[in-house]
C-alpha cells in the first residue's frame, strides 16, 4: 500500500497539496482529477519518489519512501509521465522493452520471457504491425501507447500514470482505460490523471478530487464524481451527458 499523512506540496510559494491523507491499496484504480496547475502531476511526482514534499510523509508498505533504495522502488513503482524525449534511436520494441530493466540481471543478456510480454503488450494496444518501426516515426498517439506498453511491461505493483489518455483517439481512450482496469482486477493499484470525468465514472472505484489552495476531496467515484462537485471543480456549468459524462454548458 502507498499512503501518504498530512503530505503538503507547495510551488514558488503557492500550496497545491495541503494536509492530504491518501491510502492506494491493491486492486483499486482512482482517479486524480482537477483543473490545470492544480497540483496533479506533482502528487504523482511525489508519490513515485521523484520530487520531495514540503510536509507530510509518503510510505511504501510501511517504510518511507524516501528510504527505499531506487532499485527498490523501479520493481514496485512504474510512471508515466506527460512528457519525454522522443529521439529513441531504436525499434518501438526496443523501446517497449526498456520496461524490463529493472527486473534484468544482466544488461547484454537475453529475455526471451519480457520478449514475449512485450508483443503480447504491442497487440493488446494495436502496436504489433509497428513493432519493427523506428520510435522516432510514430505518431503521437502511437508512441503514447508503446509509452503504456513500455510501463505495463515494468510490470510495478502500482502505477502512476499521467495524462495516459493524452494524443489517444476515443477508441484508443477506451482500450487504454480497459487495459488499466484489468490490471487493477488483477491486484494492481493504478493512480491516473485524467481530463475525463466520463472515463474516470465508468472505470474507476475511487477519484481523488483536487481544487484550489491545496484543498482536496477523496471517495468513491460514485460519491465523488456529482455535478456539483464537478462544476465546483473545474468553475463552470456542466450538463449530463449519457452515459456518465458530464459536458460543458
Amino acid at each position: 500500500m502507498l499512503e501518504t499523512a498530512r503530505l503538503g506540496i507547495s510551488i514558488g510559494g503557492r500550496d497545491l497539496i495541503g494536509a492530504l491523507d491518501l491510502s492506494l491499496a491493491p486492486g483499486e484504480f482512482w482517479a486524480l482529477l482537477g483543473r490545470n496547475g492544480a497540483g496533479k502531476t506533482s502528487l504523482l511526482l511525489a508519490l513515485a519518489g521523484l520530487r520531495s514534499p514540503q510536509a507530510g510523509t509518503i510510505a511504501l508498505d510501511g517504510t518511507a519512501l524516501a528510504a527505499s533504495p531506487r532499485s527498490d522502488l523501479a520493481r514496485r513503482i512504474a510512471v508515466l509521465l506527460q512528457d519525454e524525449d522522443t529521439d529513441f534511436w531504436g525499434s518501438v520494441f526496443d523501446y517497449v522493452m526498456l520496461g524490463r530493466y529493472p527486473h534484468s540481471k544482466s544488461v547484454w543478456g537475453r529475455d526471451e520471457e519480457g520478449a514475449a510480454l512485450a508483443r503480447r503488450r504491442l497487440a493488446e494496444l494495436d502496436l504489433a504491425d509497428r513493432s519493427s518501426q523506428a520510435y522516432r516515426t510514430l505518431s503521437g498517439g502511437e508512441r503514447q501507447r508503446a509509452r503504456i506498453a513500455q510501463v505495463l511491461l515494468q510490470d510495478a505493483d502500482i502505477l502512476l500514470l499521467d495524462e495516459p489518455l493524452q494524443h489517444l483517439d476515443l477508441r484508443h481512450q477506451v482500450q487504454v482505460m480497459r487495459t488499466l482496469s484489468r490490471c487493477a482486477t488483477e491486484g494492481k493499484t493504478v493512480l491516473a490523471a485524467l481530463h475525463e470525468p466520463g472515463h474516470a465514472a465508468r472505470h474507476c472505484g475511487f477519484s481523488l478530487l483536487l481544487y484550489d489552495a491545496g484543498r482536496a476531496s477523496l471517495g468513491r467515484s460514485s460519491d465523488m464524481l456529482t455535478q456539483a462537485n464537478l462544476e465546483a471543480l473545474y468553475q463552470c456549468r456542466l450538463e449530463a451527458a449519457a452515459p456518465q459524462g458530464f459536458l460543458p454548458a
